[in-house]
């Protein structure tokens, strides 16, 4: 298996500390966070690349998978809040060579004074470049 998450997750959280601060940003899914806004940035999907197999044993592409959740309880201004964290986070997976495969706003049923904003991206790897297809 490729295993490239540290080199997407840690200059990612890093940076978005560094411009919202006070943020909380994880690696893994939390379905109800302690403190807003909040990040999540979890690898969902890593699978060896087909068009890319041949006869040998060894992995040489995979393809990738991550969501971002961005929640906000901002009382007046939430929806904003997560726009303008999710622009910054695009514009990150972006230059890491991501496409983004999807955005939409997730209602939150447990409670609904959240806003929650879910995207996707893609990208392979050879386990040292991303690739985008």
């Amino acid at each position: 298996m490729i295993d490239v998450e540290s080199q997407i997750y840690t200059p990612i959280a890093e940076a978005l500390r560094a411009q919202f601060p006070g943020i909380l940003v994880s690696g893994e899914y939390v379905n109800a966070p302690t403190r807003f806004p909040y990040v999540s940035l979890v690898e969902q999907d890593n699978y060896t690349t087909e068009a890319h197999m041949d006869s040998g044993d060894t992995e040489r592409f995979a393809t990738l998978m991550y969501e971002v959740n961005v929640y906000s309880d901002k009382a007046g201004g939430k929806k904003s809040v997560c726009r303008k964290i999710m622009r910054f986070v695009d514009d990150l997976m972006y230059a890491k060579n991501f496409r983004r495969t999807s955005l939409s706003p997730v209602p939150n049923l447990e409670n609904a004074t959240i806003y929650r904003l879910v995207a996707r991206y893609k990208a392979e790897t050879d386990g040292t470049t991303l690739y985008r297809r």
